[in-house]
Parts: structure tokens; C-alpha cells; sequence
């Protein structure tokens, strides 16, 4: 760091090196050396240097003289300076000492000041606190004085008593009695106020049983002023709980009383209805007055109204909810789904009207919080209805999903039983019979896992075997079931559990494969359907976001469509292996010719059309379940296959009989006989050509029924090989008649 802030002077322009490089941090005289040589010859950098060393020197010895003279001087400037520093430190010193000692009278006035304020504070604490308790003795003085006043007017003349008076009464003495209270909390703690206390008490319960009297005969007179000035009053002392707890019990509850029956509720059909109807009419019959004046109804004047008042969220509701709890407790029963669906949501609609006769949203809001609302919807134990549906449904469904397939009932669009149980346990999920907005979470899921269900159904039955349909034992399904790893380790295990007991495998027949297919096709098509059921439940609950719907629905639909390649494929090895069961009766060919002095075939064998029958059942039994398109498709890879197969076993045979036609002539040669017709006994075809030309008309009339089938023979692989192999063996045929 130092050597950054020293500046070196600068030389000339021709030296061959650059003056900061020594003063880098990283300097190395080697390196400085053969990278100068790299520029000049050693002698001139030896000149340069001695150059800049001498310009070096010459800068050290200007920087030493410019400050020489004080430096020099420094010692003269301060001869003196101790004599000056002793004259101060005396007048210091007795500054010094009258700073503190002005300090400490200040200090001691200040503490004294504080010490009288602390007093006056206490004095003025003291005088609030005899004020205050002058005030309640005052308080408590007068409003016995009214109180008094009050009941000697009643007992002379009791029979001159307004109710208007009395409610101003009430009002002047709950005005005095909030003042009261004020002070007495105040002076808590005061020995004078707990010898008062006891006739505060007396006072406030007066004070209550004369605001119950009141409110109570304002509301069975209807008396709209005794109302507004006994709730008035309330408001004024803070007690504005204790009228609607007053009104809940005495105006409310008996009413409830008398409405929430069991027995009668129980004895109708409509019972639930028509008590909810009733519970609904009370509020406009019986709490009409207490609204108006409170401001709850949509008629009442503002400048007449008494704020802070809600009856209907604080008196009638909580009483309605009590009555049912008590009263009706077999409403909240699960056990019955079908009725707890009923009663659940004829309650969810009795609700939504009461909140509509509430007469502003803060009401709204104010009931949905309070701790009623909560109990009324916490009682209805939706869990278990939930619980007892799922099992309904999974129940219904596992039955379908069995080892046995059945047919689906008359006039369902599927096929299979377990294909329409799947798509009504869906509908079900969501119909108006069951659903409800609580629980739509839940059904959500139980949706996809009901479709998750049939996916993992389909892969299980592509590991069973093809039972045998055919009034011929064409296949045998043990073997076919052998070639399933799976499925052989599942008989194997089923052995090896009980070796005295075999469990049956569970087989599937070809058209249930077909059927498989129809309704995998079939649900896709319907899973749209099924979302647009499921948007308008959703937006009840105020659900937006359809978008994460409809990509779960879509995945659900993939893994569908991913199980329609297996079964695909497993029916296109069935009708492939069927078919080819057929076609290798070509092997009996030879035997049928040789030696055995047949005609000349002019028409195909049968086993073509026996071959191809399997085809024709698939096509015409099945086109009003699948698409044409992949009929067609099946037909083609199926063929596709079974041709391959033919084509092989054809060259075989045509082979075979070649080398039989050359070891019979080489035979005939070594014997030195006259050749004649190998298999023959006359001028005619020989055998091995009867062969080649059966094997031809059976692949040509296969070329024909394969078109029949709507098909073309170009598409269909090693049709057009087998055409070429058995029209070469035929050419060879017509090249050695004579």
C-alpha cells in the first residue's frame, strides 16, 4: 500500500523500461531483467539504469531541503510553551471547581422541585380517587332517590302509572347508573366503594328486573316507544347481550318449543318442511317490531333506530338451533344416507333462507361467525354419510369387477356388466341424489379412483386366458394361458397353496375382449360428458379453477386409452392364432395327392374358408359396437401375421416336394429306367404338380375372400411373397407338361 502512494520521478522518454514496474508488488529483478533483454542489449540497460538513478538521487535530495527549515526551527517555536501552559492551568483549576459547585446546587434544587411534584401528584391522585368515590356515593344517592320517588308514586297511584314515564324513568336512571359504574371501576380497591358495593348490587338488580318488565310488556302490548326506550336504555348500560339473551328465552324459546316436535316432524312425509316453513315465519310475525326498531327491517326509520342490536343472529337462531339439537336429534342421524341426504339438504335450503331475512350483509357475516352456526353445521356428521356411500359404490362396483364377466343389463351402452356398474357408480358420484357441496372434494376423488379402478381391471384381464368358443377344439387355453408369465406364475402359486385343491383360472373369451374394447372406446367418449355434470356442482361451492379438472380427467382418459394397445393386440394374437390353426392344414396337402390317383383340383380346399370364418363373425357381429376403422385395422394385423405363417409353412411344403421330385428322378437315373411321371401312372399331371396347383388355388381364392373382407392383399405383409412363391410353383407346373 505504501509503495502505491509513493510518485516516482519521471526519466526520459528513451529509457527501455517503464518506472512503475518497480513499484509493483510482485517484483522480481530476474524477470525484470530478461524481459529488458528481450528489447535491448544488456550495456544499454545497464546505461538506462545508471540514468534513472542518478535523476532518483537528485529527486531524494529536493524532497529532504524543501522541508529542512522546519524541521529545523521546530525546537526554537517552543521555547516558552511550559511557562504559557502553567499561567492557564490556575484559572482552569478555578473554573473547574464553581462549574461543580454549580452543579450540585442545581442538582439539589431539581431534587427538590421533583420531590414536591411527586407529592402534588399523590395529593392529586388521592383528591381523583375522593372524587370519584363523592361521585358514586352521588350516583348511588340519587338513583335511590328515583327509585324511591318511583315507588311511592306506584303505591298512591298505581292505577295513573304511564309506561312511557316509566321507560324515561328507566332511561334517567341507567344514564346516572352507567356514571356509576365508570367511577366504581375507577375506585377498585377503595375500602369505601366495598361498603357501597352491596347497594350498587341492589341497584343493578332493580335496575334488570325493571328493563325485563318493561321489554316484556313493550313486546306483549306491541308498544313501539317502550321497545325503543327500554333497548335504549340496555345499550346505554352496555348490556345489550342481555336483552336478546332475554328475548331468546322468553319470546323465542317457547316457540320453538312448540314447533320442533319429533313426533310430528316424523309423522308426515313433508314434516321437515313444514316446521322449517314455520321456523321461517317467525321472524316476520313475531320479531317484527324489535326489527324496525333496531333497524333490521328495510321499513324502519334511521333516526328512530337503536344500533347494536341483531335479535335475529342473537335471540332466534341460537334458540332454533338448541331446539333442534334437543328436540329433533334424529335429524343429524348418518345411518340412513338416503334420508340424512333428504334432511340435510332441505336444512342446507332453510338456512340460505334465513340468511336472506337478515337485513344486511354485516348480519350475514355476523351469523355465519357466530359460535350456533357453527354447532348447527358441525353436528351433521358428513364423513360418515360419506363413508357409507363410498362403500355403497365400491361395494356395487368390486361385485361387477369379477372373475365371471357378464353382460350388461338391456338398454345400457356398454357391453359388460363391469363396463356399465363403472359408469353408473360415476353418475352416481354426482347425481342430485347424493351429491352434496360439502363433501365435493371428496367425490372429486372418488372419481378418479373409480376410473383408476377400471384401468387396473382391464390390465388384469389381459393376464387370463382365451377360453375356447368354437364348437372345435382349435386352441387349448392352457397353453395359451402358458405363454403369460404372469398368469403361470398365478397358477403355480395356486397349486403350491393347496396341493390336494386346484383353484380354476379365470378365463375370457374373445367376444369379451371385443366387448372390453367397445366400452374402453365407449367411456372415453362419455368422460366429457361426465365433466360438464361435474363444472355446474363445482361452481355451488364456487370452485374456478376447471382447467386442473379437466387435466386430471384427461390423464384418467390416458390411462384408459393406454390399455386399448394390450387388449388390441392380445385379440389380433387370437384371431391370428385362430385363423393360422387353419391354414396350416396345408400340410395335409401332399398326403391327399400322393399316390392316390386324385383328380386334378380345380377349386380351393375348405380349410381357407374355415380359416377366414373367425373374420366374418368379427365383422358382421360386432360392427354396430366397434369402429369400422379398427375392424379393419384388427383384420389387417391379424392377417398380416397368420399370412407370414402360411407363407412359411407353403415354402416347406413346396420345398419338401421338391426335394422328393429330384431324389425320385435321381432314383429312376441310377436305375436306368424310362423317366415317367414320379407319383403317376399315366401321361397325366404327377402328383407333386397336383400339389403345387392345390397350394396355388388355395392362396388365390385366399386373395379373394381377403378382398371380400374389404381389405386389400397389397397391405396385407407376405401376401404378396406367398402369391409370388406358390406362381412360381405353379409356372414350374405348366413348364413340364409335354
Amino acid at each position: 500500500m505504501e509503495r502505491s502512494r509513493m510518485n516516482l520521478p519521471k526519466g526520459p522518454d528513451t529509457l527501455c523500461f517503464d518506472k512503475d514496474e518497480f513499484m509493483k508488488e510482485d517484483f522480481d529483478v530476474d524477470h525484470f531483467v530478461s524481459e529488458c533483454r528481450k528489447r535491448v542489449q544488456l550495456e544499454e540497460l545497464r546505461d538506462d539504469l545508471e540514468l534513472y538513478y542518478k535523476l532518483l538521487k537528485t529527486a531524494m535530495v529536493e524532497l529532504i531541503n524543501k522541508d529542512y527549515a522546519d524541521f529545523v526551527n521546530l525546537s526554537t517555536n517552543l521555547v516558552g510553551m511550559d511557562k504559557a501552559l502553567n499561567q492557564l492551568s490556575v484559572p482552569l483549576g478555578q473554573l473547574r471547581e464553581e462549574v461543580l459547585s454549580l452543579r450540585s446546587s442545581v442538582s439539589e434544587r431539581i431534587r427538590a422541585v421533583d420531590e414536591r411534584m411527586s407529592k402534588q401528584e399523590d395529593i392529586r391522585k388521592k383528591k381523583m380517587c375522593v372524587l370519584r368515590l363523592i361521585q358514586v356515593i352521588r350516583s348511588v344517592e340519587k338513583i335511590e332517590k328515583i327509585l324511591n320517588s318511583q315507588s311511592s308514586k306506584e303505591t298512591h297511584a298505581l292505577e295513573t302509572r304511564s309506561p312511557l314515564l316509566t321507560g324515561q324513568m328507566l332511561e334517567r336512571i341507567a344514564t346516572e347508573f352507567n356514571q356509576l359504574q365508570f367511577h366504581a371501576v375507577q375506585s377498585k380497591g377503595m375500602p369505601l366503594l366495598d361498603k357501597v358495593r352491596p347497594r350498587i348490587a341492589g341497584i343493578t338488580a332493580m335496575l334488570q328486573r325493571s328493563l325485563e318488565g318493561l321489554l316484556l310488556e313493550g313486546l306483549q302490548t306491541s308498544d313501539v316507544d317502550i321497545i325503543r326506550h327500554c333497548l335504549r336504555t340496555y345499550a346505554t348500560i352496555d348490556k345489550t347481550r342481555d336483552a336478546e339473551a332475554l328475548v331468546g328465552q322468553v319470546l323465542v324459546k317457547p316457540y320453538m318449543d312448540q314447533v320442533i316436535i319429533e313426533q310430528v316432524v316424523e309423522s308426515r312425509p313433508d314434516g321437515l318442511q313444514t316446521m322449517y316453513k314455520k321456523l321461517l315465519e317467525f321472524v316476520p310475525h313475531h320479531c317484527r317490531l324489535l326489527r324496525e326498531v333496531t333497524g333490521g327491517a328495510i321499513s324502519s326509520e334511521k333516526g328512530n333506530t337503536v344500533p347494536g342490536y341483531d335479535f335475529l343472529v342473537n335471540s332466534v337462531w341460537p334458540e332454533i338451533v338448541r331446539g333442534l339439537e334437543e328436540n329433533l336429534p334424529s335429524l343429524f342421524n348418518p345411518g340412513d344416507p338416503d334420508a340424512f341426504h333428504k334432511k340435510y339438504t332441505i336444512s342446507m335450503n332453510f338456512l340460505r333462507t334465513f340468511e336472506r331475512q337478515c337485513g344486511s350483509q354485516a348480519s350475514v357475516k355476523r351469523l355465519r361467525a357466530h359460535p350456533a352456526y357453527h354447532s348447527f353445521n358441525n353436528k351433521w356428521n358428513l364423513p360418515v354419510y360419506f363413508q357409507i356411500r363410498f362403500r355403497e359404490i365400491a361395494g356395487s362396483l368390486e361385485a361387477a369387477l369379477t372373475d365371471d364377466l357378464e353382460d350388461a343389463p338391456a338398454g345400457s351402452s356398454f357391453c359388460l356388466l363391469a363396463s356399465h356398474k363403472t359408469w353408473s357408480s360415476l353418475q352416481r358420484c354426482w347425481s342430485d341424489a347424493m351429491f352434496l357441496p360439502s363433501l365435493a372434494h371428496r367425490l372429486w376423488r372418488l372419481t378418479l379412483q373409480i376410473l383408476a379402478r377400471y384401468s387396473v381391471f382391464v390390465n388384469e384381464l389381459l393376464l387370463r386366458p382365451i377360453s375356447n368358443e368354437s364348437a372345435k377344439d382349435i386352441k387349448n387355453a392352457v397353453v395359451t394361458g402358458s405363454k403369460d408369465p404372469s398368469v403361470t406364475q398365478g397358477n403355480s402359486e395356486d397349486q403350491g397353496g393347496g396341493p390336494s385343491e386346484t383353484k380354476p383360472v379365470a378365463s375370457i373369451s374373445f367376444t369379451q375382449l371385443v366387448y372390453v374394447v367397445a366400452d374402453l372406446d365407449r367411456l372415453q367418449e362419455l368422460l366429457p360428458e361426465l365433466l360438464e355434470t361435474i363444472k355446474p356442482k363445482l361452481e355451488m361451492i364456487g370452485f374456478k379453477n376447471f382447467s386442473s379438472i379437466s387435466a386430471a380427467l384427461a390423464d384418467s382418459q390416458l390411462s384408459l386409452s393406454a390399455c386399448m394397445p394390450p387388449v388390441s393386440s392380445r385379440i389380433v394374437r387370437d384371431l391370428s392364432e385362430s385363423c393360422f390353426s387353419y391354414l396350416k392344414s396345408a400340410l395335409e396337402v401332399p398326403r391327399l395327392y400322393r399316390r392316390t390317383n386324385k383328380e386334378v383340383p380345380t377349386t380351393a380346399s375348405s380349410y381357407v374358408d374355415s380359416a377366414l370364418k373367425p373374420f366374418y363373425q368379427l365383422q358382421s357381429g360386432h360392427k354396430d359396437k366397434l369402429k369400422q376403422a379398427l375392424i379393419q385395422q384388427w383384420l389387417e394385423d391379424a392377417l398380416s401375421e397368420s399370412t407370414h405363417k402360411y407363407w412359411e409353412t407353403v415354402s416347406d411344403i413346396l420345398h419338401s416336394v421338391r426335394k422328393m421330385e429330384e431324389s425320385l428322378k435321381r432314383l429312376k437315373q441310377a436305375r436306368k429306367t424310362t423317366p415317367t411321371n414320379p407319383g403317376g401312372s399315366g401321361g397325366g399331371m404327377s402328383d407333386d404338380d397336383k400339389i403345387r396347383l392345390q397350394l396355388a388355388l388355395d392362396v388365390a381364392y385366399l386373395g379373394e375372400q381377403i378382398q371380400k373382407l374389404g381389405l386389400q392383399t397389397k397391405d396385407i405383409k407376405s401376401f404378396p411373397a406367398l402369391t409370388e412363391l406358390v406362381a412360381a410353383a405353379k409356372d414350374q407346373t405348366t413348364a413340364e407338361q409335354p
